[in-house]
């Protein structure tokens, strides 16, 4: 099967799907939508960031939903507020040549008066983070009652920002024998299985692309050994100096590293911004913003706050400190090599550092080579 018209996506999705520039489906894609669209077991998903996760659920989501009925018929749950976003605005674009199909977000951080009065209309298929959903929920704003689809995107990330309680609150509130859930999550720590074994059904499918491999493989793993942090951060430059017009993230694991890297980077002349946990949404927004229209070259983030950021075309990924979890690491060189794309995951490491990288390798599966 080696197009969406093979696997059972209507003529009026594909032709969507190929404006959008989506014609040959990836592994995940392969894997999951035929399964999604003609059976209503629970579904396990375990694929990267940026292997088409997006379509594999989104394509039978649209076209499992009833434009005439309007309630809500599928949930989609997901870690952030930009993640929430870019799957909304992923849907609409699925569904420009279909029958009307109204998507709405909701997540923390913005106007709740606002998201109560476009949900007010008829809403077919809800995007939402766990904390928020559940506020609109207890406010009698949303309805659930016909919902049959529930989708858990990154799911590992929900669990680690605290939403483990609000996810079993809205599963318990969906009725079993009239919901699927659709779990995808690019690892599988306990947390994640815990969660599986007490929420879906045990007949549920499990699918895992590249099997053999727990990383994307289009992403190049190098390492720069340096004697210091001063060293790191002017080996850092130099780097960037070196990529022209290349861009990409920079990860550290604390707040106030990521700060004092972003300013000596700008000080240097390169265009370069930090998102931490101590930003207020509306510094957070700037920021991304600035990225993703261009004007920065470089954003320096924690794990924390760059979870479910979307930028399409980063050609490189740098850590400037190694990740608490070796799950995070996935998760960072995920930013890059996205739709398809190579791209390079660069560890600027100490001598004591580099024996944590070559473990978090072998646990990966992933081959790392030095940086002259």
């Amino acid at each position: 099967m080696g197009n969406f018209k093979d696997l059972g996506v209507r003529k009026d999705i594909v032709k969507g799907l190929k404006e959008l520039g989506i014609i040959e489906p990836t592994t995940i894609q392969l894997q999951t939508i035929p399964q999604l669209l003609n059976s209503d077991r629970d579904l396990v998903g375990m694929a990267q960031t940026g292997t088409g996760k997006t379509a594999a659920f989104g394509v039978p989501v649209i076209q499992r939903t009833n434009p005439n009925h309007k309630v809500i018929q599928s949930l989609i749950l997901a870690p952030t507020r930009e993640l929430c976003q870019q799957i909304a605005k992923q849907l609409f674009r699925f569904t420009k040549y279909t029958d009307k199909i109204f998507v709405e977000a909701v997540y923390g951080g913005a106007p709740i008066n606002e998201q109560k009065r476009r949900l007010s209309r008829p809403t077919h298929i809800i995007v939402a983070t766990p904390g928020r959903l559940m506020e609109l929920v207890e406010k009698k704003v949303i309805d659930l009652e016909n919902v049959k689809q529930v989708v858990l995107d990154e799911a590992d990330e929900m669990l680690n920002m605290g939403f483990r309680k609000d996810m079993e609150k809205i599963l318990k509130l969906i009725p079993k024998p009239q919901r699927s859930v659709w779990l995808f999550s690019a690892t599988m720590p306990n947390g994640v299985l815990e969660l599986i074994k007490t929420n879906m059904a045990q007949d549920a499918l499990h699918i895992r692309a590249d099997k053999d491999n727990q990383i994307n493989q289009n992403i190049e793993h190098r390492y720069f050994e340096c004697t210091s942090e001063e060293q790191k951060t002017e080996s850092i430059m130099r780097f960037i100096r070196s990529q022209e017009d290349g861009r990409g993230v920079i990860f550290c694991r604390l707040k106030s590293q990521a700060k004092r890297l972003a300013k000596q980077l700008a000080s240097r002349n390169i265009t370069a911004d930090a998102i931490q946990g101590d930003m207020n949404q509306k510094e957070r927004d700037k920021v991304m913003r600035a990225f993703k229209n261009e004007s920065l070259q470089i954003l320096v983030a924690t794990d924390i706050a760059a979870r479910g950021i979307d930028v399409q075309d980063l050609a490189f990924v740098l850590h400037f400190q190694l990740p608490e979890k070796v799950e995070f690491y996935t998760h960072r060189s995920g930013r890059t090599a996205r739709g398809g794309k190579t791209g390079l995951s660069l560890s600027f490491v100490t001598e004591k550092e580099l024996g944590r990288l070559k473990d978090i390798s072998q646990k990966l599966n992933f081959k790392l080579t030095v940086m002259d």
